[in-house]
């Protein structure tokens, strides 16, 4: 019964999406070894997002309240530029191909930051020791997400190279110049940020394992 169930949901969630194959290469082991990849990769992603999550809200409760942080923070984020699909019928209907790319992108974008936010913060000594080691958490898994994602990429698209170039982060100076209330901005900005685009990139691996997987 809870079997039938479960297939049945799988099969709603990846009504009207595209076949893709799940290898092209066509290897009898290989489905096992995507699944695999797929699984630990959506386990991660939303392990990622909820902390980004519980970070930033942290972070405003500290922080933000009484501020006017919402009226000085920047509406764009560092990944803007990057083309991501509005809503889930977009991102369901967008080929496997160009949304591991999109998943790729925003996990590079986020490399360079990740590393200076982490620095900064431990440096700090007013920063509360679990948002110190929650920012450590998040840039460790993000890297281990970004290699299982390549792998990921390299069996649905196998030969694919993407040597796209990012150009290197610009908002350094908003967490290292300033006063303090700058400092500030500049933290709910990046955690305000992160909490959107660790969101984008766990819901697009969940379509994706459903569009590579479940209908191969």
């Amino acid at each position: 019964g809870s079997l039938l169930l479960l297939l049945v949901l799988n099969l709603l969630l990846c009504k009207n999406v595209a076949a893709s194959p799940a290898c092209a290469g066509g290897a009898a082991n290989c489905r096992l070894s995507l699944q695999d990849l797929f699984t630990r990769a959506v386990a991660l992603s939303d392990n990622i997002y909820k902390v980004a999550e519980d970070t930033f809200r942290d972070f405003q409760q500290t922080y933000a309240t009484g501020r006017e942080f919402i009226s000085r923070a920047i509406n764009s984020c560092h990944t803007s530029s990057i083309p991501t699909p509005a809503d889930k019928d977009q991102a369901l209907n967008t080929e496997s191909g160009t949304l591991l790319n999109t998943v790729q992108g925003l996990l590079r974008y986020w490399e360079d930051p990740l590393q200076h936010l982490t620095t900064t913060v431990r440096d700090m000594k007013e920063f509360p020791v679990d948002m110190i080691r929650r920012v450590q958490e998040i840039e460790y898994k993000t890297h281990q997400l970004r290699e299982g994602v390549e792998k990921i990429i390299k069996q649905v698209e196998p030969g694919v190279v993407n040597d796209d170039i990012f150009s290197a982060w610009s908002g350094r100076s908003s967490l290292q110049e300033g006063d303090k209330n700058s400092h500030l901005v500049g933290f709910y900005n990046l955690f305000h940020c992160l909490r959107r685009d660790t969101n984008k990139v766990d819901n697009f691996l969940k379509i994706l394992k459903c569009k590579c997987l479940f209908q191969a």
